[in-house]
């Protein structure tokens, strides 16, 4: 019988298998070419800082060999390097594993989604699918196959330079009168000084006694040093005669222009004694019925509520006065305290105070800022575009003031300025420290973590600074268009009129939005005109496309070689006129 070699049968098999799965996976990747890609978008486009990719296919029937499993790597590669999206695998129908299973029979469909971060390279660059096949031990590379165009990168074009806000008011000054310790510089600030001249019941006549009260006194003192100083100008005495609400109006009215017509006389009398010139106007009203109110709400008289009750029921001066009367205990009280408050004319003098001038102000703050209070030092430092000269003013403001926010948080506004992140943030924390939650502060220390790449944190602290200024709603919008949300940024910039809000028009598709935007711009930039010829590139504009981007690399040639490659150009890389621009 003849002996038969089992251990060389089974070499034979398992060199047959092997032939077969190599064979089958050749065969897999001669017909690789017939997978069908469909990529969403056709171009891919950066958003958000990714860029991310859709991937629907189909599998060819009789092309998925039952035992094998392909691995697939789509891949952005672009001059310098490239960037690998996440893998995805498909398996035969006999492959015990749980990707997806694609039949040999009838094919299959499979779909893909993926994302990776953007870099500048990838303006230029291709999508790839490598593919690797795998049956057993053995695996076999498929050829890379293109499947898109990337990137259009318009989305990057964004200014993420945050806008910081300069503290000038140290908070809300609820008193009515300037204070410089609070308010902005003001140079001429608007002063008075009141007195009240009394007279006796249906009387005009001015007493000496009147003349020499107190206040009346201080109102002569008061005008004749405006007057003479240097720094105050006179602007004029104004007198307001009023006469009782007890009586007839008529006689009231003549009895309330008389006690007008003796006031005015005794100023215009003393201003000519004093050598002073000025302006006396006068006015009179006949029944001071604001007046009475005011006393009779500060009043305790009996009956008090009842009285005003009269007052807003009633208009005519006759029904009031009857009514109140009818009241014979209240109204003997009111006799007594209210109406001789009354019969008088109040005589307020006005006067400007004029402060230092701009010159002096820049040479105080070079020489000796100690003799600037907070205002003058504050507005010292908008005299002057030099950043360190600045520096310099809000430095000695610090020292002068440590106590005050806007010392510690305009320094850190100049600091952004100059790059210096760091020192910025430190001085930000010290203003936070003394204002807790302070909207100026808040937006400036969101505009230090936008500058660090921390979106998240800069939103947060830029929602907390509602209200600050129109500032905080731009930089809400920046930080929308690297996050991606365009609508969002177009809601936030408004009204307003900057090369964001053109940008972010432009991709939410309202190239004409846009272009109005970029045609109202204060000041030309560059980037404006690189937008306005993307747009004409859009619209089929030549004109405006061509102009736009000649202007753009006039003023910044780095926009030719972006231009070279940007895909929004792509159906004008080989016109003549484009290339004569950028090359």
């Amino acid at each position: 019988m003849k002996k038969i070699n089992f251990k060389a049968v089974a070499v034979f098999f398992v060199g047959a298998m092997m032939l077969s799965s190599c064979a089958s996976l050749q065969k897999m990747k001669k017909n690789a070419d017939k997978i069908n890609y469909t990529v969403t978008p056709e171009v891919l486009v950066a958003k958000g800082g990714n860029v991310d990719v859709e991937i629907q296919g189909r599998i060819p029937e009789k092309f998925f060999n039952k035992k094998a499993t392909i691995t697939a790597t789509p891949v952005l590669t672009y001059e310098g390097g490239e960037k690998a999206y996440a893998p995805y695998k498909l398996q035969g129908e006999k492959v015990e594993a749980n990707n997806k299973v694609i039949s040999y029979t009838n094919g299959g469909t499979f779909s893909y989604k993926g994302t990776v971060p953007y870099v500048d390279g990838m303006r230029k660059s291709d999508l790839v699918v490598r593919i690797t096949a795998s049956q057993g031990d053995k695996s076999l590379d498929f050829d890379p196959v293109k499947i898109a165009d990337g990137v259009i990168a318009t989305s990057t074009l964004v200014k993420d330079k945050p806008a910081s806000i300069v503290g000038v008011e140290k908070g809300k000054n609820t008193t009515g009168v300037y204070d410089p310790t609070i308010d902005k510089f003001q140079r001429v600030v608007p002063d008075e000084y009141k007195a009240d001249l009394m007279y006796l019941i249906n009387s005009a006549y001015v007493r000496g006694s009147q003349l020499k009260k107190e206040d009346m006194v201080k109102l002569n003192e008061y005008i004749k040093d405006a007057a003479e100083a240097e720094r105050k100008d006179l602007k004029g005495v104004a007198v307001s005669a009023y006469a009782s609400p007890d009586g007839t109006e008529a006689f009231n009215t003549k009895l309330a222009e008389k006690r007008e017509g003796t006031t005015t006389k005794v100023l215009d009398k003393k201003l000519k004694k004093d050598k002073v010139e000025t302006t006396v106007t006068g006015k009179y009203t006949p029944e001071d019925w604001e007046g009475f109110k005011e006393l009779m709400e500060k009043s305790n008289i009996q009956d008090k509520e009842m009285i005003l009750r009269v007052l807003s029921m009633y208009q005519d001066p006759e029904v009031r006065e009857r009514e109140i009367k009818n009241l014979s205990g209240p109204f003997q009280e009111i006799a007594k305290t209210i109406l001789p408050k009354l019969r008088r004319s109040k005589i307020i003098a006005s006067v400007d105070l004029i402060g230092k001038t701009d010159e002096e102000i820049a040479n105080l703050a070079d020489t000796d800022p100690s003799k600037l209070n907070q205002a003058e030092l504050l507005y010292a430092a908008s005299l002057t575009e030099d950043l360190n000269k600045q520096k310099a003013i809000y430095t000695s403001f610090t020292r002068q003031f440590p106590e005050d926010w806007r010392g510690y948080n305009d320094l850190g506004v100049v600091e952004m300025m100059q790059g210096n992140t760091s020192d910025a943030q430190s001085n930000f924390a010290k203003a936070d420290k003394l204002d807790p939650k302070n909207a100026i502060v808040q937006n400036n220390l969101g505009g230090v973590a936008l500058v660090n790449g921390d979106l998240d944190k800069a939103q947060e602290l830029f929602s907390a600074a509602s209200g600050a200024g129109q500032e905080v709603n731009y930089n809400l919008g920046t930080v929308s268009i690297l996050k991606g949300d365009y609508d969002a940024a177009v809601k936030y910039f408004g009204d307003g009129t900057c090369v964001n809000k053109a940008l972010a028009q432009m991709l939410t598709d309202d190239n004409n939005g846009a272009l109005r935007t970029l045609n109202n711009l204060k000041k030309e930039s560059a980037l404006g005109d690189y937008l306005k010829a993307i747009i004409g590139a859009r619209t089929a504009k030549t004109t405006l496309l061509y102009d736009s981007l000649k202007a753009a690399v006039n003023k910044d040639a780095k926009y030719k070689d972006i231009a070279k490659v940007d895909l929004e150009f792509a159906k004008y890389f080989n016109d003549e006129q484009f290339k004569s621009i950028v090359e």
